[in-house]
């Protein structure tokens, strides 16, 4: 029998964590128009958080959220996961050359299951990476409500080269 030494837990450095918060947070301006913040960023899974607000509002009789807004929410969760993996593959890195990987990463397929009402004050998002391969990495995504139950999912792929 072969034996593998232990996984090392990958711990990211606050300059990545800070590089990453930025882009995602502030230069994916998209992001800001949904108010989605980052609530934990480890290389195995991240999640966030959206505030619910007027302008995300789908369907005004119901304060119901937008189905766009849970669809490109998991999108961007996806993305951010890859990000993650990927920073956690290349530690031998800088920081900052880490963050320059992800200037090629874009989404080339998306499934969304609406399995229930959005309607909230906030809900959780989390992202998690299935397969992260040299061009393609695989993920699945959950959409929460406030009290924690399962309101939408999501699958996605990303092209990472």
């Amino acid at each position: 029998m072969t034996r593998h030494p232990p996984m090392v837990p990958v711990e990211f450095e606050d300059e990545f964590v800070r590089g990453l918060t930025e882009i995602f947070e502030q230069k994916i301006v998209f992001n800001q128009v949904l108010g989605l913040k980052i609530t934990s960023l480890q290389p195995e899974a991240v999640t966030g958080l959206i505030a619910m607000k007027p302008d995300l509002v789908g369907h005004y009789a119901f304060n119901r959220l937008h189905g766009g807004v849970i669809s490109a929410g998991l999108d961007a969760m996806g993305g951010l996961a890859v990000m993650a993996a990927i920073g956690a593959r290349h530690m031998d890195e800088a920081p900052a050359q880490r963050l320059q990987r992800f200037a090629k990463l874009g989404t080339i397929d998306l499934r969304i299951d609406y399995l229930r009402p959005g309607i909230g004050e906030y809900f959780d998002l989390h992202a998690e990476v299935l397969r992260l391969g040299s061009r393609v990495a695989s993920t699945r995504m959950e959409f929460r409500g406030v009290d924690g139950k399962l309101l939408s999912t999501g699958a996605g792929a990303y092209i990472i080269s």
